[in-house]
């Protein structure tokens, strides 16, 4: 959940009007690509617990 209110709260913050690969938006591309990560990193970890817990 946390990192799903990054990834919203970069989004907002973003100055949509320079465009999104500026100089200035690169700390919250930067803070949103961890999010995604974050959320990819917690589905696997999630995935391979479930795995391991059939056996």
């Amino acid at each position: 959940m946390l990192f799903v209110i990054f990834i919203g709260f970069n989004l907002f913050a973003m100055e949509w009007q320079l465009g999104f690969w500026h100089e200035e938006n690169a700390k919250f591309i930067l803070s949103m690509s961890a999010a995604v990560l974050g959320i990819l990193v917690v589905f696997v970890l999630h995935t391979l617990s479930r795995f391991s817990a059939k056996k």
